[in-house]
């Protein structure tokens, strides 16, 4: 195993999850800077009015592309699973 296959498995990986990540913390912060474009308006601050959307959207996020993530997240790791002997020997 060179060190330039070492670098392009964590570099999939990286990549892996940064696509996760982002796709499940954005759309939370375009609710966030929404909610409070709409405080700054009526100055309302209540903490749970910048909570609870960004939480819901959150969850949202998460129930409506878990699948879809968890699927790639399942082939990256049978990808491994299936380079490792190839890597070893």
């Amino acid at each position: 195993m060179t060190p330039h296959v070492v670098l392009d498995i964590f570099k999939e990986a990286l990549m892996l999850i940064v696509l996760m990540v982002s796709v499940i913390v954005v759309p939370s912060l375009m609710v966030g800077l929404v909610v409070s474009m709409f405080q700054a308006a009526t100055q309302i601050n209540e903490q749970t009015l910048s909570f609870l959307p960004r939480l819901l959207v959150t969850l949202g996020t998460i129930m409506m592309l878990g699948p879809w993530l968890l699927n790639l997240l399942m082939e990256h790791a049978n990808s491994l699973l299936v380079r490792v002997p190839l890597l070893i020997g």
